[in-house]
């Protein structure tokens, strides 16, 4: 996110990120929903690995019991139905009429196997085969699993609903919980937003609270508060004095200019010199009304003209030119008015136009007028990638710039003056060379 990136597009931005108060629901559903999955996939493999165990017992009991009995009295029924079981002895006579049978059963080893399928009605069917082979018989014994597996779906459409029932119910505790937990926070940021704006020392915060986290961060808030606002008072005092101070002595030199001004008789290199002397007291004095406006964040009273204001400052470059082949060139309409004062105005198109003479050797700056703009158009050595990056940075100083004077800042007073008046300021290279600076102004209500 850029640095000077407005607080409206900062709370748009943070509209898609998620919400403390959403991340503590979410991290709640998200813990019962991976206990309660967790405990039913635990729940449903216990119960199978439980039965099977239990059902293969007593399988290998009965048929083994079945296998006893079928060797005391071999004339016996071959076949011995049991609850829920079927028992079955092949005799050797009979291996090959079970392998046409009974194809899996004849291809079975000893141990017990699981078999599935659909009879000819269509019914599903599940059950586990046990299997003894013996040179005087084959034994086998059949438990039916269907009820087993009716069971299991039951089992698990139950835990499957117990999981969302588990979750719905970790959301209201989460819902719950996180209210309780961001209500102190909230109260906090109301707070503070209240003292936006408000009187110079903002009541304290941490009297309000508990002794906890957020009591502490409210601790922590006040004392930065305090700081912070002793800094702003200082500023403001400093750059009132200052301002003070300074207007004393540019008072001084802007009265003696007139009185030598009004004077009869002076030639053409001293009035030169005292004409270039008053344009550089009332920069001065453009700079520092716009530097205490910009300290104290308010906007000053007042309207310009812009063409008014460029020619004036065109002027002033004009005279301070020396040999130097450059021409300087009002264009556009003479009837834009914008509300501002002519200070802020002067500083901030001056800044632009006094770029362009610096850095153009030769040929021409066009200062064009337009609808709601004004454009400075220059035909200096151009504009570089890192340079338009940068421009604005406090204290950057252009690839161009060498040895000249000045110590960056020029650009960002700027900034700070659009910030404040609500316009939009651009440079840009231009289309064939040079550079192209544009101040676009607000449109009038």
């Amino acid at each position: 996110m850029p640095e000077n990136a407005s607080p409206a597009v900062v709370r748009k931005q943070g509209r898609y990120r998620r919400r403390l108060r959403s991340r503590i629901i979410v991290s709640f559903v998200l813990l019962g929903f991976c206990l309660t999955a967790l405990f039913a996939f635990a729940t449903n493999w216990a119960r199978v690995r439980v039965e099977n165990q239990l059902v293969e017992e007593v399988m290998n009991r009965n048929i083994d019991e079945y296998a006893k009995r079928y060797s005391l009295d071999p004339s016996r029924n071959a076949t011995w139905p049991v609850k829920q079981m079927y028992a079955r002895a092949v005799k050797p006579d009979k291996f090959e009429a079970l392998r046409a049978e009974e194809p899996d059963w004849y291809e079975f080893k000893d141990g017990i196997h699981n078999l599935s399928g659909a009879d000819e009605g269509g019914q599903r069917f599940s059950y586990k085969l046990a299997v003894r082979k013996t040179p005087e018989a084959w034994f086998f014994l059949a438990y039916d699993m269907t009820d087993s597996i009716r069971g299991e779906q039951q089992l698990k459409q139950a835990l499957f609903l117990s999981v969302i029932v588990f979750s719905v119910l970790s959301w209201i505790l989460g819902w719950w919980s996180a209210s309780r937990v961001m209500r102190p926070v909230s109260d906090l940021a109301k707070r503070l937003r209240a003292y936006r704006g408000g009187t110079t020392h903002p009541e304290p915060l941490a009297p309000r609270f508990p002794d906890d986290e957020v009591g502490q961060l409210a601790e922590a808030l006040d004392d930065y508060s305090a700081r912070l606002t002793e800094v702003v008072q200082r500023d403001r005092e400093f750059n009132a004095d200052v301002s003070h101070e300074l207007r004393t002595p540019l008072a001084v030199i802007r009265g003696a200019t007139e009185l030598l001004l009004a004077r009869p008789g002076l030639d053409e290199k001293m009035l030169q010199r005292l004409q270039r002397i008053q344009r550089a007291e009332q920069q001065c004095s453009d700079l520092i009304g716009s530097l205490l406006l910009l300290s104290r964040n308010e906007r000053g009273q007042g309207s310009s003209n812009v063409a008014k204001v460029a020619e004036q400052l065109l002027e002033a470059h004009r005279a301070q030119l020396g040999g130097k082949p450059l021409e300087l060139v009002l264009e556009g309409g003479r009837d834009l008015v914008i509300d501002a004062p002519e200070a802020a105005l002067s500083v901030a198109l001056g800044n632009l136009i006094g770029n362009a003479v610096k850095y153009t050797q030769e040929g021409q700056v066009r200062v064009r007028v337009l609808d709601n703009a004004v454009e400075v158009i220059d035909t200096g050595p151009g504009l570089s990638e890192k340079d338009a990056a940068s421009l604005f940075q406090r204290g950057y100083r252009g690839t161009h710039a060498g040895h000249s004077q000045g110590g960056g800042i020029g650009l960002s007073i700027v900034s700070r003056l659009c910030a404040l008046y609500g316009w939009q300021v651009s440079i840009r290279p231009g289309d064939e060379r040079g550079v192209v600076g544009a101040l676009t102004f607000t449109p009038a209500a």
